[in-house]
């Protein structure tokens, strides 16, 4: 599967949670230029909800400031969409708030009429690197859980038949190329039985 550019911006579907009518018309008319359709929430609506609207959503451009520090609807936020922060407060308290939200980029306020489409591709890499990240530790997960299956296979033989690891194994081996199947496959059965199972026919 081809990786998403995150140069390429158009078309790309943004919602904007801010306040400020002055910042409002910034945001609006760099993504107009960007050919991004637009979105608008209003912050103080949103503060009372436990989720966004995110459909069609591909990023949020949110004014930080424009949502209490002591709400927890952002807590409550499932967010698999990058976020563009928007930050004119730089307390510790705020920032710390902030950070819990994780934002794949930042503007710093007061807005200029140039920089949004650096946010928007720093963002939209930064999310793409996360789905990429979150699928390779997906992936060592099931490995590790593969080999603990394997491994209480190989003691189950070891057990059951007096064989030596070495032999367990390649007993467990030879015997899902027989059958066509995969090593954890057939050990996961091992294990479901309690030995070696008993196939009368090879699975196709």
């Amino acid at each position: 599967m081809t990786r998403p550019s995150p140069f390429t911006v158009r078309g790309r579907r943004a919602l904007m949670i801010m306040r400020d009518e002055r910042e409002i018309a910034t945001v609006r008319r760099q993504l107009d230029r960007l050919g991004m359709p637009v979105i608008e929430a209003d912050p103080s609506q949103l503060q009372f909800q436990t989720q966004l609207p995110q459909d069609g959503v591909d990023v949020i451009v949110l004014d930080a400031d424009s949502i209490p520090i002591k709400s927890d609807c952002t807590l409550a936020w499932k967010i698999n969409i990058p976020i563009i922060a928007l930050i004119g407060t730089e307390t510790p308290s705020r920032l710390k708030w902030l950070l819990d939200l994780h934002p794949a980029s930042f503007l710093v306020k007061p807005l200029r009429s140039a920089g949004l489409y650096t946010a928007l591709v720093v963002a939209f890499d930064c999310a793409q690197r996360r789905i990429e990240e979150a699928a390779h530790l997906g992936k060592l997960e099931d490995r590790i859980r593969s080999r603990r299956i394997v491994v209480a296979a190989v003691l189950q033989l070891i057990r059951a038949h007096a064989l030596s690891e070495e032999d367990a194994f390649t007993l467990i081996r030879q015997t899902a190329m027989r059958y066509r199947t995969t090593i954890e496959q057939l050990s996961a059965e091992i294990i479901a039985v309690g030995g070696m199972p008993n196939r009368t026919s090879r699975t196709a």
